[in-house]
């Protein structure tokens, strides 16, 4: 592809269902508003890249715009490639590093997903590859480009209910698909609390506006709920039980747009990480799966995450709540309502998001994604990066050691690498 100055050509490394099917689809749907194109996918799945560069071409084309993307042959060649800009990196979170590293080497720029890793060390290493190159890396926290998430912390900010006090995250997506897909091994994902937890500790450390954490206490782990069953098929489709987390088949998939597999790859695909309809009960997995997490900042913000990946579809999935010392907020993620209380009582009101995008991926957080990648690859600062990706993580890793020790107190600044190995 010959470039112009105004076009930025990208790279999206890791050829799964955010990075090609969500990210990638948006750019390619927004193609004729932005100078973004993608030149190419690289996967260690040479099918699955070849599948994702064919739908990403068939979006392209659905646009009116000819463009052909094509695959990359190795890392190397995605990350050397003279007609790349940026790099999107959607690998599994385990395989974060390497890419990151290889990226910014070839004086690239990088999106980079969350979760930041699943060890500290490696997320120490991606700040160290940040700092090293000179340009910010952007994260892509989706509630940091969701609009009633940015108003809710603005009305925080702003005095609005006085000094933010209390904060109350409830998270109750019936997210089994974590059982379905790689995440079911935590040495992979780091679990679901680092791959959907993660959001919502950046969350509490954006409404904590840079108080920090001292003290990290949870309770809870695995439920019992979805206790290995030997005798049940090894996936969905080899299944014939009447089964309320058939994959693609639930409330949430239907939800979220994706009743469907987004290639065949994931119905051939052999091995338990590679497919995307392990059954639940499949022996292997190793995660948490519900956990009530309290945060306790040096400013004397408290903050609580009430946080399950089962529990029936509702509309009221994801809430924020936001107590002061003169009013409180409460935001539904589904609506994108705020309810407002101001004045110790005295004024109420309901904010409205009306918001054109909302019916797209993450609530229309995907196509401001969009938006943001091109402003930040004409040189604006992201607004989250590799920092906030490390703060996350620590709080990650001291709520799983607390779980794991019965809830016993974690100062997450205490953290060492070493400590964390053992």
């Amino acid at each position: 592809m010959s470039k112009s100055d105004d076009s930025f050509g990208i790279a999206i490394i890791g050829a799964g269902e955010r990075g090609v099917y969500f990210i990638g689809s948006r750019i390619a749907e927004a193609a004729r508003d932005t100078g973004l194109r993608v030149i190419g996918v690289f996967d260690r799945l040479a099918d699955r890249a070849e599948l994702a560069a064919a739908h990403l071409s068939t979006v392209y084309r659905s646009v009116g715009l000819d463009h052909e993307v094509r695959v990359f042959a190795t890392l190397d060649e995605a990350t050397a490639d003279s007609a790349v800009d940026l790099a999107i990196v959607t690998t599994h979170t385990d395989s974060h590093r390497e890419p990151v590293e290889r990226a910014v080497a070839h004086g690239k720029r990088v999106y980079l997903d969350k979760p930041i890793s699943v060890t500290l060390s490696d997320a120490e290493e991606i700040a160290v590859a940040e700092q090293r190159s000179g340009q910010p890396i952007m994260m892509g926290f989706t509630r940091r480009y969701e609009q009633p998430w940015i108003e809710s912390v603005r009305l925080a900010h702003g005095g609005r209910i006085g000094t933010p006090r209390m904060v109350l995250l409830r998270s109750v997506i019936p997210y089994t698909r974590y059982l379905q897909l790689w995440h079911r091994s935590g040495a992979r994902s780091g679990g679901a609390l680092n791959d959907k937890g993660s959001h919502h500790f950046d969350v509490l450390n954006w409404i904590a506006d840079g108080a920090q954490p001292v003290q990290v206490s949870a309770t809870g782990g695995v439920s019992g709920i979805f206790t290995p069953d030997p005798t049940a098929a090894a996936r969905c489709s080899e299944c014939d039980r009447d089964c309320p987390y058939r994959r693609h088949e639930t409330l949430i998939d239907k939800f979220e747009g994706v009743g469907r597999v987004p290639n065949v790859s994931w119905q051939t695909a052999e091995e338990v990480h590679d497919r995307n309809d392990t059954c639940v009960y499949h022996p292997g997995a190793d995660i948490d799966d519900h956990a009530v997490v309290t945060v306790q900042y040096d400013s004397g913000l408290v903050a609580t995450l009430f946080f399950a990946i089962f529990g029936p579809w509702a509309t009221d999935q994801e809430t924020l709540e936001i107590i002061g010392d003169s009013g409180r907020l409460r935001m539904e993620r589904h609506s994108g309502d705020i309810d407002l209380v101001e004045q110790h009582g005295r004024a109420r009101s309901m904010v409205h998001h009306p918001n054109p995008d909302r019916s797209s991926s993450h609530y229309g957080a995907d196509r401001e994604l969009v938006r943001k990648l091109e402003r930040f690859l004409k040189g604006e600062t992201p607004p989250v990066g590799v920092a906030e990706g490390v703060d996350s993580l620590r709080l990650v890793t001291a709520a799983q050691m607390s779980l794991a020790e019965g809830g016993r107190p974690v100062d997450p600044r205490k953290l060492s690498v070493a400590e964390v190995a053992q």
